[in-house]
Order: structure tokens, then C-alpha cells, then sequence
């Protein structure tokens, strides 16, 4: 066929590439040098080829065109390809910056499908190292997205309306005296900091490993003075002194708290909690530049009286948030929380971190957290541990891991059986009633001081058992354990023993503070267990016996610590009778509230 006729029938265009230089050189010989040309159903009929071949030249034209069309396809498709290996390999180069993330995952992949890691190759190698590298502090990291409760409130409720309730509680555009922090958003009503007094620097007197930080909050003299006439404000008794000191000093961490205190007596939880947010964005505000809230490596010493306040706001802010459903951001508050003094725990958060974790379905890393710690501070030997870890297992499809777990907890604390389905309003089965194991012997082989943990993990995670899967689930384990106390096996005798020996004496001082914020209505504690331990102020409630003062604390008032908390409520409402909610809202900027918390719950 000739270059002319098929120039004439398809035109140079046709043929043509925009791309000329990856076309091969034949090509660019027939149709390089050539203009295009237009056309003309006519032109073909004065050509001086034979008439009969012309028929076969059309076809042989067709299927020559196709086959140029084919070399075409297949060349666009190398080049594709070729680009598309140039991007996978900035992809791949940009991945290596996560390598991290990568690992881990590859790590839990290895973990569930149970298949070890190949010892072959050297990123087998690397990921062997960083799991043997990964310490109990690496699972307490937090991050920064799940410390703001909107972004969770936005997940549940929508960005709209969550937008809406934002654009109510700020003014029009965000005043530029604010500081933007990661604990707390500060609120547009709120005055200027400036100079609080508070500051952080590093503690040198803790002896620390290589991994771990210490820290310590100092107070400016000016601050001290304030704190002196504070403490002398909560011995006397009188609200006046405190509202002053309030007008004078609106950042002022421990009259803040005090204020959080009266307003949840008298049911203003909105109030309280937004005292609570402002002493926590004074605390933030005052970190040391090196106080990194996601590494699980910054420490502070309970010890020390000026410490104390982080841990005490930020307890009852991961409650605040846990009534708002922001179960998320709580256990990321319990992680922080925890991560301060993960050894001591000296507000015993480890009692509602399952809690948190369970609500907000973080299964996998409860379990895992477990694992981690469970070593260090006998996790399962604690009733909410023992049953909340049954539950993950059980959420995540483990039901064999799952059964045993939650017969064992039944055997070991047989006492929170009957009390969950009574929370739960559940009738009891007849074999489970007519069974002295769940009942009397349960009574009678309980110490005082496991009861109170009993009664705590029921009343704070009763609504977690009333899915409708989990009764027939506790049912059936319940029959099972019955039947092992039957038997007499060898586990049901190990407990009875065990409770005989653990358990025993006073709670910990860490576990009374615990029930003391936690302010359950169903679990309290009473004067004589706390009446050796020191005041009950909700701004430092039960100090540790070698609690380390830069302030003569308060002699506490006799005649008020003998008084019970009924009566103290009562006063304390009459005191403030003629002050409505709305005039307390409007009086943020103005007048405060003040309660003293110097009694016994």
C-alpha cells in the first residue's frame, strides 16, 4: 500500500502523536515530515491504481490502521505505567517517614493471625527490634486529636450541630489575648492570663531513668501570698474571702476548684465544669517547654503540694467530659493521667480507665494495655479489671478466652454477680438464688475493703452489661462456674485463699481520693476511714503521709469534721438561696462562688 493513499484516506492528524519523540523511527519516517492534509471522498476515485484492487487496498488500509491503533494503545499504556512506577516511588520514599506505623501494623497483623515474624530478611529484623524496644510508657502516648471533646462531639452529633453550640458560647472572631492550648479551648468570656504566677521547671531531686522526665510546678512569690490567703479563707469558713480573693486573682488553680465543688452541689454541672476547664488552661499554660504531653515520659512528683493540682483538675475534667459521652477523650485523659505516675497512681484512675476504654470500644488496646501493665501492678487482681478484660474479649469475637476470663472473675469475685443484676434490675436465676456460692458464702468471704471495689466497678459500669448478647453470655458463664464449685476445682480454693490474705485493712489512701472525686452517689466514704488520713479538701483531698509542703496547711475545724455531709449540703445551699443560676452565669467575670469542702464525705 502507499504512503500516499493512506495519507489521502486518514489524514497526517490521524496518525500523528502529540508525544513524536516516544514514537519509534519508523513511524516518524512516514508521517514526520508530512502536513496534514483534509479529505475528500472524491480524490480517492482519481487515483491510478487499478480499479478491482481498490477494495482491497481499503482493507488493507482498515486493518493496518488498527494494527497502528493497537502499537499506539499499547505504547500509551508503557508510558502510563512508567509514570505510574515514577509516582509509587515517591509514594514509597514519602512512606518510609512512617515507618513506624507500618511496623506496628505489621506487628499486630503478626499477632492476631498468630504467624511469626520471618527471621530472613532484615525488615523482619527491624520490626523484631522495635517490638522488643516498645516499653509500658508506649502505651499510655496520647494524642493530641482525641484530647478535644469536640472532635468527638462532632463524630456523634454532626459538625453542624456542634458548630452551632460553638457559635453560641464565643463571641463574633477569637480575642487575640487568648493562648490556644491542647488540654482546654479557651473560652472567649474568659479574662487575659498574663502572669499567673505559675510556672514549671525541671525537678532535679527525683532521681529519673534514662526515658523519663521530671518536672515541678514552682509558685511566684506573689502567688504565694495568694495561696496563704486562700488557706486561710477555706479555715474561716467564710464565702466572702474567697470571692475575693476570686475578683483579685481569676486564675487562681486551687479557688477555682473550690468553686467547680459548690456548683456541682448545687447541680450546676455546665458551671462547674467550665471552673474546672479554666484551672486546667492556667496548669497548661504554665508547662515547661519540654513537658511533651504525648511521649509518656513527663513525671510529677504527688509528693510535692504544688503538683498536686494537675492531677486533681485533670480527674475532674476526664469526668466532666465522660458526662458529656465523650468517652473517647475521657481514656485519653486517664492515659495522661496515668502517664504522670504510672508506679503510684495516687488517684487510682486505673478504676475507670476500663471503664472508658469499653465505651469507647478501644478493646484491642485495653487488652493490650493489660498485657503491658498487668505485671507491674497485678491489673487482674482488681474486680473492674477482671470483668472489663472478660468483656473486651468478648466484644472482639474471643469467646473461648472470653468464658475463661469471665469464670475466673465469678470465682474470684463472686460478689459482684448478685449486685450487677440487681443495678441491672434483672430477676435472678433459681439455680444462681438457691446457690449459697453467689450469696452467702460471697458475704461472708468479702472483705470491707473489696466490697467498696465491688460496689464501685457496679455502680460506674453496670449499663456495659445491659447489651442484650451479654446476659445470656454471664448466664451461661455463671452455670459453668457453679458447676466448677461443685466439682471443688483446685481454682476456687486458690481464690478463697487469696481473698483471705489480700484485701484486708484500710483502703489505699490513692483509692479513697478515687471515691472522693469520683463523687458516686452510691459509693461513699465514711468518717472513720478517713478520720486518721488528714483534711478532705476537694482542692487536695487525703495528702500522702510524706507529702512535701511549702505551706502550713489548715488545722481542721473539729466541730465541722464531725459534721455529716447532709447537713454541710444543706448549709452550704442556704448560704447562696438568693443567688439563681442565671445570676451566677452572668457573674463570671464578676462574683464567684465559694464552698468549703473541710468535712468528711
Amino acid at each position: 500500500m502507499s504512503t500516499r493513499y493512506m495519507k489521502k484516506v486518514y489524514g497526517v492528524d490521524a496518525l500523528a502523536e502529540k508525544d513524536s519523540e516516544s514514537e519509534c523511527d519508523l513511524e516518524n519516517s512516514i508521517i514526520g515530515d508530512v502536513k496534514s492534509k483534509t479529505f475528500n471522498v472524491f480524490d480517492v476515485l482519481n487515483q491510478n491504481s487499478e480499479i478491482g484492487e481498490e477494495e482491497n487496498e481499503e482493507q488493507q488500509v482498515i486493518e493496518e490502521s488498527y494494527t497502528d491503533q493497537d502499537k499506539r494503545k499499547k505504547k500509551k499504556k508503557r508510558r502510563k505505567k512508567l509514570e505510574s512506577f515514577k509516582v509509587q516511588q515517591v509514594v514509597d520514599f514519602k512512606e518510609t517517614e512512617d515507618v513506624d506505623e507500618i511496623e506496628r501494623s505489621v506487628r499486630e497483623v503478626n499477632k492476631l493471625l498468630g504467624e511469626p515474624l520471618p527471621s530472613c530478611s532484615s525488615q523482619s529484623t527491624n520490626n523484631l527490634q522495635w517490638i522488643e524496644q516498645k516499653s509500658k510508657e508506649d502505651i499510655l502516648m496520647v494524642q493530641h486529636k482525641h484530647l478535644n471533646p469536640y472532635n468527638e462531639l462532632k463524630r456523634i452529633f454532626g459538625s453542624k450541630t456542634v458548630q452551632a453550640e460553638q457559635n453560641n458560647r464565643r463571641n463574633r472572631g477569637r480575642s487575640s489575648h487568648l493562648k490556644r492550648t491542647w488540654l482546654i479551648s479557651a473560652r472567649d468570656n474568659w479574662s487575659p492570663i498574663n502572669k499567673s504566677g505559675l510556672s514549671m521547671s525541671l525537678d532535679h531531686d527525683v532521681k529519673s531513668a534514662s526515658n523519663v522526665q521530671y518536672f515541678l510546678y514552682e509558685h511566684s512569690p506573689s502567688y504565694r501570698q495568694v495561696q496563704l490567703k486562700f488557706l486561710e479563707a477555706v479555715e474561716s469558713l467564710n464565702p466572702e474571702n474567697i470571692v475575693n480573693i476570686i475578683n483579685a486573682h481569676s486564675y487562681h488553680v486551687d479557688a477555682l476548684l473550690q468553686l467547680a465543688e459548690l456548683c456541682e452541689l448545687n447541680e450546676n454541672l455546665a458551671l462547674a465544669a467550665e471552673f474546672t476547664e479554666k484551672a486546667l488552661y492556667c496548669l497548661e499554660c504554665a508547662f515547661h517547654p519540654l513537658f511533651n504531653l504525648t511521649t509518656a515520659a513527663c513525671r510529677l512528683d504527688y509528693r510535692k503540694q504544688q503538683n498536686r493540682a494537675l492531677f486533681i483538675t485533670l480527674f475532674k475534667h476526664l469526668n466532666f467530659v465522660g458526662g458529656r459521652a465523650c468517652y473517647r477523650t475521657s481514656l485519653e485523659f486517664c492515659k495522661l493521667l496515668l502517664s504522670l505516675d504510672p508506679e503510684g497512681d495516687p488517684l487510682a484512675v486505673i478504676l475507670s480507665l476500663d471503664f472508658y476504654a469499653l465505651r469507647a470500644k478501644e478493646y484491642e488496646w485495653f487488652i493490650e494495655f493489660c498485657n503491658f501493665w498487668d505485671g507491674a501492678r497485678n491489673l487482674t487482681q482488681l474486680p473492674n479489671i477482671a470483668y472489663s478484660l472478660a468483656l473486651a474479649h468478648f466484644h472482639l469475637g474471643n469467646r473461648t478466652v472470653a468464658d475463661q476470663l469471665l469464670q475466673n472473675a465469678l470465682i474470684m469475685f463472686p460478689g459482684v454477680l448478685m449486685s450487677l443484676l440487681d443495678k441491672c434490675s434483672i430477676q435472678t436465676d433459681e439455680k444462681v438464688q438457691g446457690h449459697d456460692f453467689f450469696n452467702t458464702k460471697a458475704v461472708i468471704s468479702t472483705s470491707p475493703a473489696l466490697e467498696k471495689l465491688q460496689n464501685l466497678y457496679v455502680a460506674r459500669s453496670f449499663r456495659l452489661w445491659k447489651e442484650a448478647d451479654l446476659l445470656p453470655w454471664l448466664r451461661e458463664n455463671a452455670y459453668t462456674a457453679l458447676n466448677r464449685v461443685d466439682s471443688k476445682d483446685d481454682y476456687v480454693k486458690y481464690c478463697e485463699t487469696k481473698r483471705s490474705k489480700r484485701y484486708q485493712g484500710k483502703l489505699p489512701k490513692n483509692i479513697l481520693r478515687h471515691i472522693i472525686l469520683s463523687d458516686i452517689k452510691d459509693v461513699t466514704v465514711n468518717v472513720q476511714e478517713v478520720q486518721n488520713d488528714g483534711s478532705v479538701l476537694s482542692h487536695d483531698p487525703l495528702p500522702p503521709v510524706d507529702s512535701i509542703d511549702i505551706y502550713k496547711r489548715p488545722i481542721p475545724n473539729a466541730r465541722t469534721t464531725q459534721t455529716n455531709s447532709n447537713f454541710l449540703s444543706l448549709f452550704i445551699s442556704s448560704l447562696f438561696s438568693n443567688i439563681n443560676g442565671e445570676g451566677v452565669v452572668a457573674a463570671l467575670d464578676g462574683l464567684n462562688l465559694f464552698y468549703d469542702n473541710n468535712d468528711q464525705i
